[in-house]
């Protein structure tokens, strides 16, 4: 079997940004991919052709799409800040983190405390790789491999569980990555496995695909993402609140993220297709 040859790595911009030519060994640039899609619509250079191609046809079909993925890293940013720094969170789990760009999770939160503990979670080798460069450096932070459809290889990480101590409150952040999570995985199971080990005090933060009218857009969209690495589940808002089932809605509820503590005025509704909230676990009697 030939090896395939190492990957080069450079910097620009302040990211690790891939090289068309040299790919780590296993990955198919070929399939179009999910999260370096998404990093294309942020205005990432984390890419290959195949990605940027996929994401491409997704724009001149929808091309609220990348207003949506920047509005959903807003909320991101809003989130962490809200949690640290109102709710006194010192700890946060970044589940399905994707590729890395400006204003990480470690990086907002370190702005509130330095002693904040970071832990980025994905199953993808270009994000592990790419995480784990940017990070060498960084303290209180770590990146490791598991996959959200078995989140007891999450929260049984030893090396996730050397920073994060589930007793005290934890934020897990669940951004973008429940919607390709497929129906018959039980995202709403995963959602609650997580609740379970999660102490009084906890968050839960979700941001999820979610589309109202234009259905021939969506029919596109869902088509293209089945050529990528990871089919695309729009849900309804019915079905992405009861994603929040036994956790108590911090206001104001599920919404549009652009929504949600907005920090400028909101976008116009039908240009962002996504909705997303926060949940606390309450104490138990």
């Amino acid at each position: 079997m030939v090896r395939a040859p190492e990957r080069r790595i450079c910097r620009k911009r302040g990211s690790l940004v891939l090289s068309d030519q040299r790919v780590p060994q296993g990955i198919d640039v070929n399939v179009p991919n999910a999260a370096r899609m998404y990093d294309y619509y942020l205005g990432g250079d984390n890419n290959f052709p195949a990605d940027r191609e996929a994401a491409e046809k997704v724009l001149r079909v929808a091309p609220w799409a990348r207003v949506t993925a920047l509005e959903n890293r807003a909320f991101l940013h809003r989130v962490v800040e809200f949690l640290a720094r109102e709710h006194g969170v010192r700890q946060f789990v970044d589940i399905g983190t994707g590729l890395p760009t400006q204003g990480n999770v470690h990086e907002i939160a370190h702005r509130v405390t330095p002693d904040n503990l970071i832990v980025y979670v994905d199953n993808d080798q270009v994000v592990l790789g790419h995480n784990r460069a940017l990070l060498a450096r960084v303290a209180s932070t770590t990146t490791v491999r598991a996959d959200l459809r078995r989140p007891a290889e999450i929260t049984g990480h030893p090396e996730l569980n050397a920073l994060i101590d589930w007793s005290k409150p934890v934020a897990v952040l669940l951004i973008a990555v429940l919607h390709f999570i497929p129906h018959a995985n039980d995202p709403a199971g995963i959602v609650g496995q997580f609740r379970e080990i999660m102490a009084p005090g906890s968050y839960i933060a979700i941001s999820h695909a979610h589309h109202q009218g234009d259905e021939e857009a969506v029919r596109h969209l869902i088509s293209i993402y089945r050529s990528a690495n990871a089919p695309l589940i729009l849900r309804s808002g019915g079905q992405i609140e009861r994603l929040f089932s036994g956790f108590e809605l911090l206001e104001p509820g599920v919404v549009q993220v652009n929504k949600w503590h907005p920090a400028n005025e909101p976008y116009a509704e039908e240009e962002v297709w996504a909705i997303g909230g926060v949940g606390r676990v309450a104490p138990r009697s």
